[in-house]
């Protein structure tokens, strides 16, 4: 369960929804989102900035949304043109698959993607020093491809959204622990683990299927 803290520290900025069509008309809602989300998290930039950019290493800290992560390509040192394979999901029982490119990157300040798949979008996450916080704030400009999400777009848009703010929530709580458990040492573990992911029953069973 998120606690009270972690919903203070979370905070989400949304673009309206397209309005609905005149009676009559014959046309499809576009299956568009913008989200901002803010986070603060006792730490530095560097700290945060570490975590987030290493893709490789989603599965281990934030297991409730990143099912299954691949390096396809690592690109320049700096990471940009990195291209990442995901299997992804949020708390309905529905995953994606999709991938992203690095496309630039700030160094401490943040880093931007283009994603492609089952969405495709941009993605810019931003890290400011305030204090002994860092705010994160992540941009994140999607259409859905997926056709569950196109065709569903008119009826779910309120559950589809709220499925993604509970993925962040999930985000910050994992990242608070990921850097507790960093700043205990190497190979330290959680002193407590991260939220799983909802439905592992399910996510099993399709495991299963896809071996047949």
């Amino acid at each position: 369960m998120v606690d009270a803290a972690v919903r203070r520290a979370t905070t989400y900025r949304e673009r309206p929804a397209p309005p609905a069509l005149p009676r009559g008309t014959v046309g499809v809602v576009p299956a568009e989102y913008h989200f901002v989300t803010r986070w603060r998290i006792p730490g530095t930039r560097e700290e945060v900035a570490a975590v987030l950019r290493d893709a490789a290493d989603l599965v281990r800290w934030w297991p409730s949304v990143y099912l299954d992560v691949e390096v396809l390509e690592p690109g320049a040192a700096d990471g940009v043109g990195r291209v990442v394979s995901l299997y992804t999901k949020g708390w309905l029982p529905y995953t994606l698959r999709w991938r992203f490119t690095t496309t630039s990157t700030r160094g401490a300040a943040g880093f931007s993607l283009r994603a492609e798949g089952d969405f495709v979008g941009t993605g810019t996450w931003v890290f400011k020093q305030e204090g002994d916080d860092v705010v994160a704030l992540y941009d994140w400009r999607i259409a859905a491809e997926k056709p569950l999400l196109r065709r569903l777009t008119w009826l779910m848009r309120p559950a589809f959204s709220a499925n993604h703010h509970w993925a962040m929530r999930q985000g910050l709580v994992s990242l608070r622990r990921e850097l507790e458990r960093r700043r205990l040492g190497a190979g330290a573990p959680f002193p407590v683990p991260p939220p799983g992911p909802t439905f592992a029953w399910l996510l099993k069973r399709g495991a299963r299927a896809d071996t047949k």
